[in-house]
């Protein structure tokens, strides 16, 4: 299975992993609201990270990735570092979002904001720039988010307040998250990244705990879907995304990512027993399509340019 995986080309290699982040994203939607469902968001914390940080750290012992931990350069420790907490900030609010949110696929469908958010710090810090598809993608993307979140005589707070305005403050740290993963991707182990990530949110999560005086005792069905929950999460999609980001481009594994909203929908329809409302359906629609317009851009402009320059 290594030999076949270690034979494939980048491209499908990346794919591959790309979308087995997706599936394992959307499954942490639906496993984190049923855990929230039963405890408080700071016990949910402590646990779900806790968890996590046993699935890397087996990994990275048993893959011997942990002996190059030491041998980084002292930017890399600052970088990540950095990224640690850009990170926190995101995955604090998207479980945030999660919790206040009636439906877990309206989070997920919203945090599809991601990609403008990364098209604009592209621009911004990387020089890159916008093309006609790309421009119809961002529109579409962002007329599909208004329409998931938009209700007659909503006022601010209630946007902050029933999950929307959260996941798109998530996406946005997520997103300047993703800029500085992709710029040191080659000098850092996909495996770094991720128990790097753990470690700073489990630290958060102790302090709450200890702070907060919550109490560590939680019911056995809880624990029991922080643990895959976690495994799916903390370990398999942020090593899987990771190590998609060594392959491919970014733009490529967001036509994948757009479409965990999908898998979202069926989890919750089997899991919780939950649907969007026909809204959410068409605006979380159009907002996949949107991400797709806009990655497509991204790839054939890329293409245009080979092919000018041969």
């Amino acid at each position: 299975m290594i030999k076949f995986f270690v034979n494939l080309s980048p491209a499908i290699k990346g794919i591959g992993l790309a979308f087995l982040a997706t599936i394992g994203m959307a499954n942490v939607y639906v496993f984190s609201k049923a855990a929230l469902l039963e405890i408080n968001f700071f016990q949910f914390q402590f646990y779900w990270f806790a968890f996590g940080l046993l699935w890397i750290a087996i990994f990275l012992l048993a893959s011997g990735v942990i002996k190059t931990i030491p041998n980084l350069s002292r930017s890399s420790f600052k970088n990540l570092g950095l990224i640690g907490v850009l990170e926190t900030g995101a995955a604090l609010t998207m479980f945030l979002a999660i919790q206040l949110a009636e439906n877990p696929a309206t989070v997920s469908f919203l945090s599809n904001a991601t990609p403008i958010f990364v098209t604009i710090f592209g621009i911004r810090f990387l020089k890159e720039r916008f093309n006609t598809i790309e421009a119809i993608g961002i529109i579409m993307t962002i007329g599909g988010v208004i329409m998931i979140s938009y209700t007659r005589n909503t006022t601010i707070s209630d946007f902050f307040g029933n999950g929307s305005g959260w996941i798109l403050v998530s996406s946005l740290l997520l997103s300047t998250s993703i800029i500085f993963t992709k710029i040191n991707i080659k000098n850092i182990h996909p495996g770094v990244f991720a128990i790097n990530r753990v470690a700073f949110l489990l630290t958060f999560g102790i302090l709450a705990m200890l702070l907060k005086q919550e109490s560590f005792k939680v019911p056995g069905s809880a624990l029991f879907n922080m643990a895959m929950g976690s495994f799916l999460g903390p370990f398999l999609t942020a090593l899987t995304q990771y190590s998609a980001l060594k392959y491919i481009e970014a733009s490529r594994t967001m036509i994948i990512q757009a479409t965990r909203g999908l898998f979202v929908l069926i989890g919750s329809m089997i899991y919780l027993s939950i649907l969007p409302t026909s809204m959410q359906v068409i605006g979380g629609t159009i907002t996949i399509i949107g991400v797709i317009i806009i990655s497509w851009g991204k790839i054939r402009n890329k293409k245009n340019k080979k092919r000018s320059s041969g």
